[in-house]
């Protein structure tokens, strides 16, 4: 039984939440916490029932970084043991459709979990941030460069040279998040977002998922090949078939996922 995430699978049809729950603790990601969180979105990638989960933390805060009195004494070579890396290994992994409902702080590894997600919800109370360089590191989970690409170099060397906060309106501005909603209703817009593409058809949208992820990781003339091969693949399911066929009858489409 997970002592610091709370996990929902069918917090709405199709859709999973997993919610952090460290709330003395801003929901800071200890260990202990990420491997929880880890092998939860593992159970979840494998249950054909859920087609995208949301994950949310507290109002005060979603993720408010490390546990920097579990990280202080450290080596590098306790770093190095200590199995940070599966927990981000398993996001990047993730086959289903991440969205982030952000409310309060998402600093350090709080915002680098947001920057994970595929989408992101934030309410008005928001702010974002990666201050690491004001603890005589620099971010580790993936913060230097998805957030160079969320926000453009400038932006992001600014936020990790300073460790300076952006609000929410900011982040919208700059496109690391979808949406900004009025406080308390970011996790309700994160559902309806997340029950929106749950409606689509599961093998299409993994397969978009991963052409849109291939975008960043490859020069355009290689990103086009994979789109083509994603794009051809979507001919081999029962959706396709589904869903062109209810579109000359002029009806609504039932996928399956096959």
């Amino acid at each position: 039984m997970p002592e610091f995430i709370l996990v929902t699978p069918q917090a709405r049809p199709g859709v999973a939440l997993l919610q952090l729950n460290r709330p003395k603790e801003l929901n800071a990601l200890n260990l202990a916490l990420m491997h929880e969180l880890r092998d939860a979105l593992g159970a979840l990638d494998a249950d054909a029932a859920v087609r995208v989960v949301v994950i949310t933390g507290s109002a005060r805060a979603f993720a408010a970084g490390a546990d920097i009195r579990a990280m202080a004494g450290k080596s590098p070579v306790d770093m190095l043991l200590a199995d940070h890396v599966t927990f981000w290994d398993q996001l990047r992994l993730m086959r289903k459709p991440l969205v982030a409902a952000v409310a309060g702080f998402a600093l350090g590894g709080g915002c680098e979990l947001a920057l994970a997600c595929d989408l992101v919800v934030a309410a008005e109370t928001a702010q974002f941030g990666q201050p690491e360089i004001r603890l005589g590191t620099l971010p580790g989970g993936g913060g230097t460069q998805r957030l160079a690409r969320a926000v453009g170099k400038a932006k992001a060397m600014e936020m990790v040279l300073t460790g300076d906060f952006i609000a929410a309106a900011e982040a919208l501005r700059l496109g690391l998040v979808n949406r900004v909603v009025p406080t308390g209703q970011h996790l309700e817009e994160a559902f309806r977002l997340a029950a929106r593409i749950a409606a689509q058809p599961p093998v299409a949208v993994r397969l978009a998922k991963e052409a849109v992820n291939h975008a960043f990781e490859s020069h355009l003339a290689a990103g086009l090949q994979f789109e083509r091969r994603n794009y051809y693949l979507t001919f081999a399911s029962e959706d396709q078939r589904e869903g062109m066929a209810a579109f000359l009858e002029k009806r609504p489409p039932e996928f399956t996922g096959q």
